[in-house]
């Protein structure tokens, strides 16, 4: 089957949107399912207004309809919100070809936290861009219900897995600071809550692994914490075996693929019983401990087996979750060609 997916994350970014298309097309290739990807490489981009990582592309329309006419894919999965998203939805509402989506950030959450704008307005927008989808795939049962709750429809379970041949136990010495070493790793962004972690009384050193637009202000804030750029997946598995709890301050995540590869790594981890860390963590206490009390939960986290963690997070497996994805298709009747334009559909 021909799939394209349609996405506004992408390279050079880092972060578990971008890591799940990659792996995901990694998957669909081996199960012999060919994979073409329209990105912001293929157009002229400007920065997000208070995330300049983020690159929107200008005057997509076009060049995504004629994309996608040459592309003549089999199923159209759209990946993201923004600007090819939107241009993306827009053709195959024209052309009557059935599409798929996915909800991985949770947007209305970190626009509120960014510019204060009403959640309620943003999920407006939201339920009007995937209304018209064959299927929302989301990362968890607890956003699934939140969406349902709100007024989606159509909302399906795409979970997400870790590879474990990158991500295992290993012994390290990465991190070469007294310890404890708490451990955080992520965007370093407002919506990420990362103070909470770095503001806490903690015994040892405290880690963060990544890049932001809040990470400036963060290290004048708090010179004595550790800081490392963006590492590759490699260089990453090797901080999680040389740490001692994996810290995940954020409130608003859909899922937290980063839990996973702490946890495969034998690294336990401390969290907010809060969607994502909820549906990672599940049934499995010794894997991590979730508490409203954050400090509480590192010292706590303190005294899992590492062993524990590893086996849970080898529950998650990516085939499983290509398969999901697979499931959730929605492959067009073969014609010789799409149907010409509907002219009035672009207002749906």
């Amino acid at each position: 089957m021909k799939i394209m997916i349609v996405t506004d994350a992408w390279k050079p970014q880092m972060n578990g949107v971008v890591r799940t298309l990659q792996i995901t097309a990694r998957e669909l290739q081996a199960l012999n399912h060919s994979v073409d990807f329209l990105t912001p490489l293929e157009f002229s981009t400007f920065p997000c207004p208070t995330y300049p990582d983020i690159r929107l592309s200008l005057f997509a329309r076009r060049k995504v309809f004629q994309r996608i006419l040459a592309a003549d894919p089999d199923a159209l999965h759209i990946a993201t919100e923004g600007p090819l998203g939107m241009a993306a939805r827009r053709f195959a509402l024209q052309h009557r070809l059935p599409f798929s989506t996915a909800y991985h950030t949770r947007f209305p959450q970190y626009v509120h936290a960014r510019i204060g704008l009403s959640p309620a307005v943003t999920y407006g927008f939201l339920r009007w861009f995937h209304a018209p989808s064959s299927a929302v795939m989301v990362p968890t049962e607890g956003i699934r219900d939140e969406l349902l709750s709100r007024g989606f429809r159509n909302v399906v379970r795409w979970s997400r897995g870790v590879d474990l041949e990158i991500f295992r136990p290993q012994p390290s010495r990465r991190l070469r600071s007294e310890p404890p070493i708490f451990l955080y790793v992520g965007r370093v962004a407002v919506e990420k809550n990362v103070e909470a972690f770095l503001a806490l009384d903690l015994p040892g050193s405290k880690w963060v692994v990544g890049v932001g637009p809040a990470l400036k202000t963060i290290r004048a804030r708090y010179p004595t914490v550790n800081y490392l750029g963006l590492l590759d997946q490699h260089e990453l598995a090797q901080v999680y075996a040389a740490a001692d709890v994996f810290v995940f301050p954020s409130r608003t995540d859909t899922f937290g693929l980063v839990l996973l590869e702490a946890m495969a790594c034998g690294l336990p981890v401390a969290a907010y019983p809060v969607t994502g860390p909820l549906d990672v963590l599940g049934d499995a206490p010794t894997a991590g401990i979730l508490h409203a009390d954050l400090r509480s939960a590192c010292l706590d986290a303190l005294k899992l087996r590492r062993e524990d963690a590893a086996a849970h997070a080898r529950r998650f497996s990516w085939q499983a979750a290509t398969e999901q994805f697979l499931s959730h298709l929605h492959p067009r009747a073969r014609s010789a060609a799409l149907p010409p334009p509907l002219p009035d559909a672009s207002r749906a």
